[in-house]
């Protein structure tokens, strides 16, 4: 199975950078879903650049994201991440790995549509639990319950990141097998844009 798997990657990527054309295609979902994992793999498989935009935010702030959250909140780390993700997306195409708040503020969110072709990793609670329970550098889960806290981020984001252009379900499977589903449902997509 897994040579069948990697056998497909080469023409897959081929046919959805193909589709995607001069997009970039920019991966959102909550911390856990497997965006900067699954986001090296799908920009090999296309040959485009892959930038996660916390590592760039920190490289251009030269602070971690904990420090940017603790020195100047939430509120300001976003309008850092608006502006790195819109000075991303204009010089693609690329793949974009996005931080988990960065879609559900609405200023990015507009600066993604404009700028690319999204898609929502979505994985439940279990899944991402079992993947950010074993760092302790997420700012938002420093709370007396954080997997309740993951729940509340879960329920209150989830509706926002269905607004994506494309879902792809994030589970415990091989990275490959969703960086595949991943290119199979750019192609599908804008196959189907281009039959309306």
């Amino acid at each position: 199975m897994t040579e069948t798997i990697l056998n497909l990657a080469p023409s897959l990527g081929v046919r959805a950078k193909t589709a995607l054309g001069k997009r970039n295609l920019v991966l959102v979902g909550l911390m856990g879903a497997g965006k900067s994992a699954i986001g090296r793999i799908v920009a090999q498989q296309l040959g485009l650049p892959f930038v996660d935009t916390d590592t760039e935010i920190e490289r251009v702030s030269r602070m971690t994201i904990a420090e940017l959250f603790a020195a100047y909140g939430e509120e300001e780390f976003r309008a850092l991440e608006t502006r790195v993700i819109k000075r991303l997306l204009r010089t693609g195409p690329r793949v974009v790995s996005t931080g988990g708040g960065a879609f559900i503020n609405e200023r990015t969110r507009k600066q993604i549509e404009r700028g690319g072709l999204s898609v929502w990793l979505n994985a439940d609670l279990d899944v991402l639990w079992e993947r950010v329970n074993k760092r302790d550098h997420r700012p938002l889960l420093k709370t007396e319950n954080p997997k309740q806290t993951l729940k509340d981020l879960m329920d209150k984001r989830y509706p926002i990141y269905a607004l994506a252009d494309i879902t792809v379900q994030s589970r415990d499977v091989r990275k490959e097998v969703i960086a595949n589903e991943v290119l199979t449902s750019v192609i599908e997509h804008i196959g189907k844009d281009k039959t309306l």
